[in-house]
């Protein structure tokens, strides 16, 4: 089976949330007996999701919305995800403050392209020697303290989840859809990503 987890994150907190899933979802398709290859790639990366079989998608939120490259790898590649099952994360909200009731990810857009299965919102990280001026300002006039508030175990479960029903619909028929698998499938899936190197900036976002 191939899984891509394609990220959009802007000081790596968010990539952090995407290989503990990565993680979480090989471990749990292993204990099924299902044989994985799970990939966490940075959404201005990924150039197609053909012969993979399920996939993440992941962005950090600010001002209650996704980073551009997430929503673009969404909406470019919305034939290739309406075939596979798809996830999607959100990680620590930034910006204004939402009102009482109201959602503080506006990810309509997101969810209507790719059909997911489901979508979970995370806390995030905040480090202000890593901030640049403009995110210090909003967070400063948020109040928001320094802090991480990630709850590993609940990311960590939702990854497992994510793997029980993947594993389940494996081994009998599901509404999941997966798209085709096997050898030719995941050579073709090999070249999904581009080979660039990171810069040190990128490492750091």
């Amino acid at each position: 089976m191939k899984i891509v987890i394609a990220v959009a994150t802007r000081h790596g907190s968010t990539r952090e949330i995407a290989e503990q899933i990565a993680a979480s979802l090989r471990a749990g398709l292993e204990e099924a007996g299902t044989s994985a290859e799970v990939d966490v790639a940075d959404a201005a990366h990924v150039e197609s999701f053909a012969g993979c079989d399920a996939a993440v998608i992941g962005s950090a939120v600010y001002f209650g919305h996704w980073l551009d490259p997430a929503r673009q790898l969404v909406r470019e590649h919305r034939e290739e995800l309406s075939r596979i099952p798809v996830w999607l994360f959100s990680s620590g909200p930034v910006g204004q403050r939402t009102r009482p009731g109201e959602d503080p990810v506006d990810a309509t857009d997101v969810l209507a392209c790719c059909a997911a299965r489901e979508h979970r919102l995370f806390g995030g990280k905040i480090d202000r020697s890593v901030l640049h001026f403009p995110e210090r300002a909003v967070v400063a006039a948020l109040r928001a303290k320094d802090g991480d508030n990630r709850d590993w175990p609940v990311i960590r479960a939702w990854g497992q989840a994510i793997a029980r029903q993947l594993s389940d619909a494996r081994r009998g028929p599901s509404s999941l859809g997966f798209g085709q698998s096997g050898s030719g499938a995941t050579a073709a899936a090999r070249g999904l990503l581009k080979a660039r190197p990171r810069s040190r900036r990128e490492e750091r976002a």
